[in-house]
């Protein structure tokens, strides 16, 4: 009769323990190059506007070249996202970085001297801005695997709040010692690190896009970003979670950029309020990135679409003559939301859509989403003129629940998966 397995014979076969991804040097690197791209895109307005206060730039010219930078932007995310699902995405993070860090000593050099030099130098920190957020949402869909993707992702949304948080005060502490011009040279050293520090693709990792053997059988750019849509399209969940944010985006973070400054002034006669909710926000979403690291809800879907709809609660509180503190924890509020969203969508999306159209599809996120930002932004100033404070807030607030609760009755959004469960892998 045999005998049984011996407690070391079982410990022989059992699989070994999966390793944090915070151990995994090819993610730290990846991180740390994101990390510093996300330095770089914080510190670059926040410089501009030291700029500004040293009479280098005028109010208009500032806002001239965040609107270059904007431009280029938009422009170059749908080429990034073809660029990373055709060639290599860690060349793509190579170049885009390279163009970004190429427009920090055009910037110093047009300082106070030429207006056009410096737009133009924008522009091109913009479009390398914007070529490697979808080369970066692909790779860590090719560097980390399935199992560890939501903390992975947790931990790139970490470097962004971090970036938020310590990227202005980073730059006011350098600026007592260095000039706008250094401070702006400097911004070009992050993206030459944000370029070459990320390591190289293991080979044979899922994901890798396969080249057509001949050049000229390749698509055009119109027909590969078209093939992205049509990949988007088959996710219902997708494209509605898509507009869901793209709505939360243009209306609440209007609010916030808009709203919240003129309240702050206008009815509690400080800005400390200001203050104080933008850091509670920062604060919020934090704890919230920390918390989605390992925490798996069982419908993952409707719980971070209620966090995408819990931002309606900052365009809430500033509807009412409330206490200070309720629109603190109104932003602290939404912070926690933020963030309980943004995890699981990026982890759903790496699941769910085809490796090879990842890029192309994240790139849509990016266009729409953050896209429609500026002109939320530049409508709701002269909504609040016309129709009054009141009246633009409710319409916010009511987006903000309404429209993530008008994509959690898409079938498919329960669990950000066509399948009923998320865990059995990518759709075919």
């Amino acid at each position: 009769m045999p005998s049984a397995p011996s407690a070391t014979d079982l410990a022989k076969s059992a699989p070994p323990p999966r390793r944090s991804v915070l151990r995994d040097t090819a993610f730290l690197r990846l991180w740390s190059g994101a990390t510093a791209s996300g330095l770089a895109t914080w510190a670059l307005p926040f410089v501009l506007g030291l700029a500004v206060l040293d009479r280098a730039l005028s109010p208009a010219a500032l806002g001239l070249l965040l609107a270059a930078r904007t431009i280029g932007f938009l422009a170059a995310v749908p080429v990034g996202g073809v660029l990373a699902d055709r060639h290599s995405r860690r060349g793509v993070v190579l170049w885009s970085g390279l163009v970004a860090a190429a427009s920090a000593p055009l910037l110093a050099a047009g300082l106070g001297r030429s207006l056009p030099l410096m737009a133009f130098a924008a522009a091109l920190a913009g479009a390398g801005q914007g070529a490697c957020r979808p080369a970066f949402q692909a790779l860590t869909a090719e560097v980390v695997d399935a199992g560890r993707r939501q903390q992975a992702n947790a931990a790139m949304t970490l470097s962004v709040r971090v970036s938020t948080l310590a990227g202005p005060a980073l730059t006011a502490l350098l600026a007592v010692v260095l000039s706008t011009g250094a401070l702006l040279l400097g911004i070009g050293v992050l993206w030459l690190a944000a370029a070459f520090v990320p390591g190289r693709r293991t080979p044979g990792t899922q994901g890798t896009p396969v080249a057509p053997a001949n050049a000229h059988e390749r698509p055009s750019f119109l027909a590969e970003f078209a093939d992205g849509v049509r990949e988007a399209r088959r996710h219902p969940w997708f494209l509605a979670t898509l507009a869901a944010l793209t709505a939360v985006i243009a209306t609440g973070y209007s609010a916030t950029g808009v709203a919240l400054p003129l309240v702050s002034r206008d009815r509690y006669d400080t800005g400390v309020v200001l203050a104080a909710a933008t850091t509670a926000y920062t604060a919020g979403a934090l704890a919230a990135a920390l918390l989605i690291a390992r925490w798996r809800p069982p419908s993952q879907g409707w719980a971070a679409l209620a966090g995408l709809a819990a931002y309606g609660f900052a365009p809430l509180s500033l509807l009412f003559p409330v206490h200070p503190t309720a629109v603190i924890a109104a932003y602290a509020i939404a912070g926690v939301g933020i963030e309980l969203f943004n995890v699981p969508w990026f982890t759903a999306t790496q699941r769910e859509v085809a490796p090879d159209k990842l890029a192309r599809v994240s790139s849509l996120d990016f266009m729409l989403s953050y896209g429609l930002a500026p002109v939320g932004l530049a409508l709701i100033a002269p909504a609040i003129d016309t129709f009054g404070p009141r009246a633009v807030l409710t319409v916010c607030a009511l987006t903000c629940f309404g429209a993530p609760t008008a994509a959690a009755l898409v079938p498919s959004a329960r669990h950000f998966s066509r399948r009923r469960s998320p865990t059995e892998g990518p759709t075919a």
